[in-house]
């Protein structure tokens, strides 16, 4: 019987988050997982994370996987991969497939991080090749680089479907449409907006009917849905596509944690464990950490994780009471800023018309991913003004913070509440550096100077798509819907390390375009 003072099922972001505070107060940990490679969701996972400094906010998942898994291998964490845990029994013992064998393995305390599976629905011909999970999609993308498919429908508009579909486009597939049975888009405008300047277009209250193809996928119908979700006969829409992803939710992989004897509920976050705020189960030494308790973002699982490997090492007596609850006080605070605003865990399913700061929210952009004109003087970042200025098209009140740090010049604000919504503070004047773009997770902020030229304007937009323009081309100019607008010329390209892949782009256009031009499609481009 091998032994450790602690063992971790699931090496994804809770799990070595777990590892890592456990390891720094002197426990021996085993992590392990079924996967071939550690890391879990963090390396499919391109895009810049939000949040604030503390979680990790504007770098890219896989970055803040590469630094995890660093800081667990110099703290001598034991990882073992291709493990799958097959049991998990009261007095923490594990059994472990590893190749061909059984192993067994006693723990002192046991924290189960073992994540979340992908949800499917079933419709006429969703056993198709070519109907996928949005999470197998990205890992064919980001992992192993091979696009999913040329032309693909998205089922799902939650934070998943938003970004796999934007993902998707910069791998150079076409997004057909993004679908979904609610009447409004569930995850962040600022993701559906990046989606919907590329062209593409949103069906809500639809659904799919059918995959059609008799080998793989070759085509697909959706139709409308009433407000019981009941199909509205003749509003059928058919679409030509190879690949249809399901991005509908996901649920908790518990099943360990049930077979441990830990008590159980059923919650709109899935069937999780009853656990207190630092993780600890219903069984005394085994925690859960991350979406096997309730479905989150990897910035909440990271936290959850360091809180429950700080508790396990208080249990153990390898940290005092005191010790450990100054610890765990400062990161419940980071868990708790992250659990605020309109897309907190409580305002789930709720309908929210008024931002914090009561603001009517733009129905536009929950109805159709984008920002309507005429709502565009009610938010507080969306301000014209002279000479070179950034505008902040931010919406929601979102946990994210970067732009107020990257601004040299202290020009953006958001305060203490990193749920406010930005704002420009007029006593300090903007360099155009840029900082602000770069750093923006969802990309909402562009930099416009309405005095370029006589006559013209220029837009500096974020842009991550390959290949790259150059000073001098020409192109079109699209509006937030992905229409085009006008004649645009490319004027300067800005790729800097601190920018970290995201491109700057600054393009002159006619004045009267500088409030509608919000993206540059170059001739022959395929992201629409």
């Amino acid at each position: 019987m091998n032994r450790y003072d602690l063992i971790i099922i699931g090496a994804g972001p809770a799990g070595l988050s777990a590892a890592i505070s456990a390891a720094k107060n002197g426990l021996s940990v085993i992590v392990f997982d079924e996967n071939s490679k550690p890391g879990g969701q963090l390396f499919k996972q391109i895009h810049k994370f939000f949040g604030s400094k503390e979680h990790k906010a504007k770098i890219r998942g896989f970055r803040i996987g590469e630094e995890l898994l660093k800081e667990a291998e110099e703290l001598k964490v034991t990882v073992v991969l291709d493990a799958i845990v097959t049991g998990l029994y009261q007095d923490k013992e594990i059994s472990v497939k590893i190749g061909e064998e059984i192993c067994h393995y006693k723990g002192d305390a046991v924290i189960v991080a073992t994540g979340a599976t992908e949800n499917m629905v079933p419709f006429e011909g969703w056993t198709l090749p070519g109907v996928i999970g949005a999470g197998a999609s990205q890992t064919m993308m980001n992992l192993h680089h091979i696009k999913p498919g040329n032309r693909v429908l998205m089922l799902g508009t939650g934070n998943v479907g938003l970004v796999v579909s934007f993902q998707l486009l910069q791998a150079g597939c076409q997004v057909a449409a993004l679908v979904d049975a609610a009447p409004k888009i569930g995850g962040y405008g600022v993701h559906a907006a990046k989606v919907a300047r590329c062209g593409v277009p949103f069906y809500l209250s639809h659904t799919i009917i059918k995959a059609e193809g008799e080998d793989c996928v070759r085509g697909v119908v959706i139709g409308k849905v009433d407000s019981s979700f009941q199909l509205i006969p003749g509003t059928e829409k058919h679409f030509d596509v190879d690949t249809i992803c399901l991005a509908v939710g996901l649920s908790p992989m518990s099943q360990l944690l049930h077979m441990a004897g830990c008590k159980m509920q059923d919650t709109p976050l899935g069937y999780v464990p009853v656990i207190d705020e630092n993780g600890a189960t219903s069984v005394p030494g085994i925690y859960a950490a991350g979406d096997v308790s309730g479905i989150e973002e990897a910035s909440s699982a990271m936290i959850e994780g360091r809180i429950a490997g700080t508790k396990a090492a208080e249990y153990l007596g390898f940290l005092s009471e005191d010790a450990a609850k100054e610890i765990t006080a400062g990161l419940e605070l980071a868990l708790d800023r992250l659990r605020k605003g309109m897309f907190a865990p409580e305002n789930r399913g709720k309908k929210i018309t008024l931002t914090d700061e009561g603001i009517p929210v733009s129905d536009s952009l929950l109805t159709r991913g984008y920002l309507d004109e005429d709502e565009l003087d009610r938010f507080p970042g969306i301000a014209k003004g002279k000479g070179i200025h950034p505008v902040m098209e931010c919406t929601q009140n979102i946990p994210c913070n970067p732009c107020q740090d990257a601004c040299p010049r202290k020009c953006i604000k958001i305060g203490e509440n990193i749920t406010s919504l930005p704002i420009i503070d007029e006593e300090n004047s903007c360099s155009g550096c840029g900082m602000c773009v770069a750093s923006c997770s969802g990309q909402a902020i562009f930099l416009l100077n309405e005095d370029y030229e006589p006559g013209y304007a220029s837009v500096t937009l974020p842009y991550e798509f390959l290949p790259l323009p150059v000073k001098g081309d020409t192109g079109m100019a699209l509006d937030r819907s992905g229409k085009k607008v006008c004649q645009a010329e490319i004027i300067e390209v800005k790729t800097p390390k601190a920018f970290d892949h995201t491109s700057l782009l600054t393009m002159k256009v006619p004045l009267d375009m500088a409030m509608k031009a919000r993206f540059y499609k170059s001739r022959g481009c395929s992201h629409e």
